[in-house]
């Protein structure tokens, strides 16, 4: 839900993660619909079972979390089926048929549902300035920060998943 006060609420995933808690972290490098859903979906349920969870989001990964573009993500076939022109059209609309039948909640609602569980949402830096990003073109909550600083996170953890 766009314009939501609760996706305002800042999230410091570069602190270390409770001692007395195990926590996780994922990473996502593709803005497509099976790039994107596997890191919140596993980040939601961390957080469900009392873990600490972040998503960073790297390389062409980072469009998920721009201002609109949950909505823009789109599903790929693989191989050839890929470059057939119209394909990725139809399977995007496919694919989010299916999910919709599922039950599984659209991708930007997914977002908001994990910043309000607690996960928090992390743009590389080095990825924002390869690509002439700015920081408002990123939906509200998004921390951003270096690989290094990522790293001291993730070497605190209990699971690092590239997904």
């Amino acid at each position: 839900m766009p314009g939501s006060a609760a996706i305002g609420q800042k999230i410091d995933s570069s602190a270390q993660p409770s001692p007395l808690r195990q926590s996780c972290t994922f990473i996502c490098s593709r803005d497509t619909l099976d790039g994107a859903y596997p890191s919140l979906i596993l980040a939601i349920n961390s957080r469900r079972l009392g873990m600490d969870a972040s998503v960073f989001y790297t390389f062409m990964g980072i469009n998920v979390i721009r201002k609109a573009g949950a909505a823009k993500c789109k599903f790929v076939p693989g191989g050839a089926m890929g470059a057939i022109p119209g394909i990725s059209a139809f399977a995007s609309w496919m694919m989010r048929k299916k999910i919709g039948a599922a039950g599984i909640p659209a991708l930007d609602e997914l977002m908001e549902m994990a910043q309000l569980e607690g996960v928090g949402l992390i743009a590389c830096k080095m990825t924002i300035d390869m690509m002439g990003l700015r920081p408002e073109d990123f939906i509200e909550g998004v921390e951003i920060q270096t690989a290094e600083e990522y790293l001291k996170h993730a070497r605190q953890c209990d699971i690092n998943m590239f997904t």
